[in-house]
């Protein structure tokens, strides 16, 4: 089976910034995951055409089973003018909201989330459009995870996208791990971790299943993306590969898993 992670970048076309539904949907039914955690999600967002982008990948996938999960409600930009959301499914939300998608192509039987404050404190990035460092503030963040019923038995998967900020993101990884030790093994957690290498198999002692570098595109030159496993071990790892796609300045990372 396929695992994969895609930071979408809200869908944003590089060649052209460009955010197009038929885009994001190609770029999806190009991944041909089993089961992926998405980044970096709108549904109901202005910027993206209002769709809801879980729900688009979820189509290109024939996926199901999916669910989004807001981190955000409102429109993430530097007015502050969002406000931290709280409800665990995202289809119980109106109005426009950001946060992270799980979507598998297998039968879900629990789905579970957790949260995380943001860090309080502004760190100095490069942010893309920019040419100098600037002073960003954190964002709430949140895990999902979906108990997935395959043909060897139930898989946890949980998908993620931990903070920016150094050391808060290793914290965060700590606790989720602990975490997600509550669901059923094997398990495994994908998304943008935020920490490059092989620091989240240091930290969290589970398995890195995949070597690559993931951003930026077109030219990647660090792994931010990973997967980790527990209860898995590399030698169930047949395929890795990064993806660059028609959407986003992250490569999708997929790996074909043998349970």
């Amino acid at each position: 089976m396929r695992l994969a992670t895609f930071n979408l970048l809200h869908g944003v076309s590089l060649a052209d910034g460009s955010v197009q539904r038929t885009a994001l949907h190609q770029a999806a039914g190009a991944l041909d995951a089993d089961v992926v955690g998405l980044q970096e999600v709108d549904r109901g967002q202005a910027r993206s055409g209002g769709v809801d982008q879980t729900a688009v990948v979820a189509a290109a996938l024939g996926a199901q089973a999916w669910r989004f999960v807001p981190v955000l409600l409102g429109t993430p930009d530097g007015t502050r003018s969002w406000s931290a959301a709280t409800v665990d499914d995202g289809a119980l939300v109106d109005g426009p909201s950001y946060g992270i998608g799980l979507v598998s192509r297998l039968p879900v039987r629990e789905w579970a989330v957790l949260r995380f404050p943001a860090a309080p404190v502004r760190v100095p990035l490069l942010v893309p459009g920019a040419n100098r460092l600037i002073r960003v503030a954190d964002e709430p963040r949140s895990a999902v995870a979906a108990v997935v019923d395959t043909s060897s038995g139930p898989l946890t998967v949980v998908t993620t996208h931990l903070s920016f900020v150094p050391g808060w993101n290793a914290a965060q990884l700590r606790r989720l791990t602990r975490w997600a030790r509550r669901f059923p093994a094997p398990r495994v957690v994908l998304g943008d971790l935020n920490l490059p290498g092989a620091l989240p198999a240091r930290i969290s002692g589970w398995t890195q299943l995949a070597r690559v570098v993931t951003y930026p595109t077109p030219r990647p030159r660090v792994q931010f993306d990973h997967m980790l496993g527990d209860g898995l071990t590399s030698d169930a790892v047949a395929r890795v590969a990064a993806m660059p796609l028609a959407v986003s300045d992250h490569c999708a990372l997929a790996v074909d898993v043998e349970l």
